[in-house]
């Protein structure tokens, strides 16, 4: 499993990847950085792939920022 640090680093290297967004902070909405939801659709699936789960639908409506992403997939891990 990986280190709370290094799934920080990934998640944020993913988000980044898809978003061409530099900076992701912890708390400032996606959508303030201009991730919209085709963006996020993408994200998520990557975030499946990367780290072999399903993150469901009724769960995607929370993700909305960036400690809201890595909450799930660590407590998904811890799991």
């Amino acid at each position: 499993m990986a280190a709370p640090a290094d799934l920080r680093d990934k998640l944020r290297a993913i988000i980044s990847e898809v978003s061409e967004v530099d900076e992701i902070p912890d708390a400032t909405p996606f959508k303030d950085l201009g991730i919209d939801s085709m963006m996020a659709i993408e994200i998520v699936a990557e975030v499946e792939r990367t780290y072999k789960m399903s993150i469901p639908e009724n769960e995607l409506q929370k993700l909305t920022h960036f400690e809201a992403v890595y909450d799930l997939v660590k407590a998904k891990l811890d799991a």
